[in-house]
């Protein structure tokens, strides 16, 4: 009404009738505007009553959305501390790996070390087994020919035995020839004394005594006793069936000579 200018009325009956018209327009105004409110009403209980069930679904959903965020912080601290014990679980596991595989580490280098060792001790052995057998052949070859010298030297021992024996043989028939020898002489004194000597007869007792001193056994060195000389037992009374001459007895002396040098030689060795 204040923006809208009043006319100027004529009449009384037009300003009624304008005032009527005006009173039904606003009435008609009013009953929209009371209609409207009423509706407004109607659809703002209706949205109340609609957000209060939304208001009490939000306010049941927050409820259990907090018990489930509670329970969820929960299951988070303890999947933490679940994380930090495996954490720290795993982490003592790679320090015990981690020392495990130093000392594995090590382990294999001795290994290493102690097989290098080991192929060199093999072959340290080989070459070792190698001189061996080398030295094991040479010392069988040594012992061999030390078994052949000593069975040539257990026959020497033997020859030089019978040679000893001979000896002796030899130095008690010498005796028994110088023991004869003395009494045929002083028997030749007594002849001599009693009748004249007769040269024939002194040169046939010499070489008779002679001829019994070679009788003796004459055993080369070596050669044992099978080409000896016959025996004086074998010339009865020490007599000779035959006289020898000077030649023949210088040989025999000769030879009884050399025997007894080499029977003197036997000793000393």
């Amino acid at each position: 009404m204040d923006g809208e200018d009043i006319p100027n009325f004529s009449s009384l009956k037009e300003e009624t009738a304008y005032w009527k018209e005006l009173s039904l327009k606003y009435k008609q105004s009013f009953q929209e505007a009371r209609d409207e409110l009423v509706e407004f009403q109607e659809g703002s209980r209706e949205l109340e009553a609609e957000l209060e069930a939304q208001l009490v679904q939000a306010e049941q959903r927050n409820r259990d959305l907090q018990a489930d965020n509670q329970r969820l912080k929960y299951e988070v601290e303890a999947l933490k501390e679940k994380l930090e014990h495996q954490y720290a679980q795993s982490y003592k596991q790679v320090s015990v790996l981690e020392d495990d595989l130093s000392q594995t580490r090590a382990i294999k280098e001795q290994l290493h070390k102690y097989v290098r060792e080991l192929e060199q001790a093999n072959d340290d052995l080989e070459r070792a087994k190698r001189a061996t057998i080398v030295s094991l052949e040479d010392f069988e070859q040594r012992l061999n020919q030390a078994i052949e010298r000593n069975a040539f030297l257990e026959s020497e021992l033997d020859e030089k035995e019978s040679l000893l024996v001979s000896v002796q043989r030899l130095k008690d028939e010498a005796r028994d020839l110088r023991q004869e020898l003395a009494v045929r002489e002083r028997q030749q004194e007594v002849t001599r004394k009693s009748a004249p000597s007769s040269p024939t007869l002194d040169c046939e007792k010499m070489d008779s005594a002679v001829q019994a001193s070679l009788s003796l056994p004459a055993t080369p060195v070596g050669k044992g006793t099978e080409n000896s000389f016959p025996s004086p037992k074998a010339i009865p009374n020490g007599f000779g069936t035959s006289p020898l001459t000077p030649s023949a007895r210088i040989s025999a002396l000769n030879i009884v000579g050399d025997l007894l040098r080499k029977v003197g030689g036997s000793k000393r060795l």
